[in-house]
């Protein structure tokens, strides 16, 4: 997929005028590309259109009117837009009251090195392992506590792009914490395989 550039961010004006349209489109397809696992642990896969709609969203909120504004923000979140055999997802933890984040957040450090991809029959999977996104890594990282949100890559060769059209997939959190696997729906999978084949 290619990355966004300034020429793809409307100003704010241009940007009021097809929101609705445009928010209703996201919406729709993060229902397909968000995945829960377990209780409270939530992914989003991105893709060229989610990352647009953030910075959008970002420079309406924030009034980001300059170019060197807009560059910060594309610098930021390109990365998030997956290139062909990889797939990127943004790891959201769902706490929502300040006595649960107190509990769980120094329980999960290190979360975001245990999601995982099951790709196959159980038994006879092959495992795909997240890795890090090192931008955010360095920035939401540290020894003593988590951040609610992180930002994850994977990498597939072709034979396991062809294993994950052939299904199942799953996908799992392996933390010792926090032990939990969800079975990707269809139009999930589909969802994943558009990233995965750049098409």
């Amino acid at each position: 997929m290619t990355k966004l550039t300034l020429d793809d961010i409307a100003d704010l004006r241009a940007y009021e005028r097809e929101r609705e349209e445009f928010r209703a489109r996201i919406i729709d397809l993060k229902k397909r590309r968000r995945v829960h696992v377990g209780p409270f642990v939530t992914l989003v896969f991105e893709n060229r259109d989610t990352i647009r709609f953030q910075i959008q969203e970002m420079a309406r909120a924030e009034r980001l009117m300059t170019d060197e504004a807009i560059e910060t923000e594309l610098r930021i979140y390109n990365p998030l837009i997956p290139e062909p055999g990889r797939l990127a997802a943004t790891l959201f933890i769902e706490l929502t009251t300040q006595e649960e984040l107190r509990e769980w957040l120094p329980r999960l450090v290190g979360i975001e090195r245990t999601v995982q991809l099951r790709i196959g029959p159980e038994g006879s999977e092959t495992t795909v392992r997240c890795l890090p996104d090192p931008d955010h890594e360095r920035q939401l990282t540290r020894e003593e506590t988590t951040s609610s949100v992180h930002y994850v890559h994977f990498e597939l060769t072709p034979d396991e792009i062809e294993a994950v059209a052939a299904g199942p997939v799953r996908l799992a959190v392996d933390h010792p914490a926090y032990r939990h696997e969800t079975v990707l729906a269809a139009e999930t999978v589909a969802e994943l395989l558009t990233d995965l084949r750049g098409s």
